[in-house]
């Protein structure tokens, strides 16, 4: 789960710390949860305080949502696991090509870390980029279709 965080910089711009790793990871447990039910029933000895200000902070960086439940707030994940991978992995891509990126130097570090871990992982990769290409071709089919059918 480590790997994840370490790439995911929510909306505010900042990397997730490790309590506010665990306590997500709590609340993907529970589903939701108040602060009251995480210090009460949690595996740490947190104060009510601490748990307090990190879940305001994972809420304010848009990776929780909460509602108010009397005084309290019940708080639950705005992302799943997956959806924070995807994230990760979208952002760390993004920054590695660039805005303006022509160069296929990203593309050889992806292709040389792919290759470190086994050429299972190339194969997939290339399974990938064929069923990808595959589908964009038939949508250029459908999409010059339609235009010849207007004209």
């Amino acid at each position: 789960m480590k790997r994840i965080f370490g790439a995911f910089q929510p909306f505010a711009g900042k990397l997730l710390g490790p309590l506010e790793q665990r306590l997500l990871q709590d609340l993907w447990t529970r589903g939701s949860a108040t602060v009251r039910e995480l210090v009460d029933e949690g595996d740490h000895k947190l104060a009510y305080t601490t748990v307090m200000t990190t879940l305001d902070r994972l809420y304010k960086k848009r990776v929780l949502s909460r509602v108010a439940e009397g005084k309290a707030f019940r708080y639950s994940p705005r992302y799943t696991l997956e959806e924070l991978q995807k994230m990760a992995a979208e952002n760390a891509i993004s920054q590695l090509f660039g805005p303006d990126s022509s160069s296929r130097l990203p593309l050889s570090y992806l292709v040389e870390i792919l290759s470190g871990h086994d050429t299972k992982s190339l194969d997939d990769l290339q399974d990938l980029v064929e069923r990808k290409r595959r589908e964009l071709r038939s949508q250029q089919k459908g999409s010059q279709s339609k235009r010849e059918r207007r004209s």
